[in-house]
């Protein structure tokens, strides 16, 4: 038997902020039953359950995949949990992929979800401990000095300024202004306000970074013979690719993602794409920081190496550009729940390409579009380019 074509048929979010009451089961089940109203299926028509959420210690739970996994619809069913940090939300995807693609199941719900407001007194304390015990954790490294010993980097390498990488972080959260589930969208929101946010780890200030959330998000796939009964408007996944650069951020290229350029030639093999620039109508890639969403488009061919920001400038990678680029408000503007994070990138995909993303539907009728995560040790680039 070939690989078989496979749709993204529905898909449900919760909204992204800091919740007291519920619990990431109830999150999970939040996503998952709106994700199956959305095609007007129920829990018996899911044959398998994907669930995607980052380390335990995002959530405070030990074995939080065996945890999760009643409230993510997996009860008495086949059940796989994967995360990679944060590619998991665009890996997740992958291996659902994977379970249709392969002829294994032909409808299978994916739920991604994370709940780290709860953890205390921050879910960056889980970081201590995953870099090498000998070279690195000694100097006691956190996520945020790293990013800013990238972002320092990607700076001096092609001589970018801050200004106007803060233009990124401006976009976003005007965009996430328009969406439903956003935690931060911010329609007045300008370059001076991130200039004047508190540093952290200079160059990165608080703006730069999305902030922690809670939230769920979940879709379900569904083989072609399927998906066609059950819509009329299916989205397919034409291409996947992902890719593990060294763990060691000392001996990486801190100006530009090797990992994500080999995850995004995977996926345009596999899609059939050549000139990415001119085949990928819309994109979401990554965005826990500003400068991170220039490093990836580059990684994904949609700019040249060190012109990612001339997308910003110049209107390409506004809503109603040539190339939006997170329509949505992304991570910057929406939230950070991490793996919840990525798989919103595929949510939003598949209303972008139904014309069904209200009112931060872009113009025309996008045709294609590619959603990108980045996680784990900094290395994992994750990749999915998605089509109508």
């Amino acid at each position: 038997m070939g690989m078989r074509k496979v749709a993204v048929i529905g898909a449900g979010m919760t909204k992204f902020v800091r919740r007291a009451q519920e619990t990431p089961k109830e999150l999970s089940w939040e996503a998952a039953r709106m994700a199956l109203e959305s095609c007007e299926l129920t829990m018996d028509d899911i044959q398998a359950v994907c669930m995607g959420t980052a380390p335990d210690a995002f959530d405070g739970v030990h074995m939080k995949g065996e945890y999760l996994s009643d409230g993510a619809g997996a009860w008495r069913k086949p059940y796989l949990r994967a995360f990679v940090g944060g590619g998991t939300g665009v890996f997740t995807p992958i291996q659902g992929w994977y379970h249709v693609a392969s002829g294994l199941f032909d409808v299978v719900l994916l739920v991604c979800e994370e709940k780290m407001s709860s953890f205390y007194p921050h879910a960056q304390a889980a970081f201590v401990t995953i870099f090498d015990h000998t070279t690195e954790r000694p100097l006691k490294p956190n996520l945020l000095w790293i990013f800013a010993i990238e972002m320092n980097r990607y700076m001096t390498a092609y001589g970018i300024n801050k200004k106007d990488i803060a233009r990124v972080a401006v976009q976003h959260k005007q965009n996430a202004a328009n969406h439903p589930c956003a935690m931060l969208g911010e329609a007045d929101i300008t370059v001076d306000d991130v200039l004047n946010s508190e540093v952290l780890a200079w160059p990165v200030q608080r703006l730069d970074v999305s902030p922690v959330s809670d939230g769920a998000v979940a879709i379900i796939l569904a083989a072609e013979h399927v998906a066609r009964r059950l819509t009329s408007k299916p989205v397919w996944i034409e291409g996947v690719g992902w890719n593990l650069d060294t763990a060691y951020w000392t001996n990486r290229d801190l100006a530009y993602p090797r990992y994500v350029e080999y995850a995004a030639r995977q996926a345009y093999e596999m899609a059939g794409i050549q000139e990415p620039r001119k085949e990928i109508h819309i994109a979401e890639p990554y965005d826990p920081f500003d400068y991170k969403v220039l490093h990836h488009l580059e990684g994904l061919g949609l700019a040249e190496r060190g012109k990612a920001v001339d997308l910003y400038l110049n209107g390409t990678a506004a809503p109603d550009g040539d190339m939006p680029v997170c329509p949505s408000g992304g991570l910057l503007g929406v939230g950070n729940p991490i793996a919840a994070a990525g798989l919103m990138k595929i949510a939003e995909l598949f209303w972008q390409l139904r014309g069904e993303a209200g009112a931060r539907q872009v113009p025309g009728s996008p045709k294609k579009g590619i959603a990108q995560a980045w996680g784990d040790l900094m290395q994992v680039g994750t990749v999915v380019i998605m089509g109508r």
